[in-house]
């Protein structure tokens, strides 16, 4: 497996917002070919490559899901709570060139954790 990193988005104080965060120790058993890497803010994103894969929770999704297309994720209201700077942030890099792809696994924040870990292990292990 070639190395890759995986952005992990959350807060641990905020329930809502830590799925991914608890996520991260059990994917990175699953996963030890794989870094995964806490990031709080969008800033910096493009010191990670040119080829963004990030883990966050997300609001109004009923599945885990993977989400590629930025102009969707700054539209809907299906995404994380980070959204609003993460979103305008992957933009901005993309136009000025910085960044190539972004792939944003989103976990329903209220998701069963066995549940987002086995959803969320079937996209990681179709993308990486």
């Amino acid at each position: 497996m070639k190395s890759h990193t995986v952005l992990v988005f959350g807060n641990p104080l905020v329930d809502a917002d830590s799925i991914a965060l608890r996520l991260m120790p059990l994917l990175q058993r699953r996963f030890p070919g794989l870094a995964f890497k806490e990031f709080d803010a969008a800033e910096n994103l493009e010191q990670e490559g040119r080829d963004l894969v990030i883990l966050d929770s997300a609001i109004g999704l009923e599945d885990v899901a993977l989400l590629e297309d930025l102009d969707a994720l700054a539209m809907g209201r299906t995404c994380s709570m980070h959204d609003f700077d993460l979103a305008l942030t992957l933009k901005l890099l993309k136009k000025m060139g910085a960044i190539d792809s972004v792939r944003i696994i989103a976990v329903p924040s209220d998701y069963p954790l066995t549940k987002a870990l086995k959803e969320t292990s079937r996209i990681i292990s179709n993308i990486i």
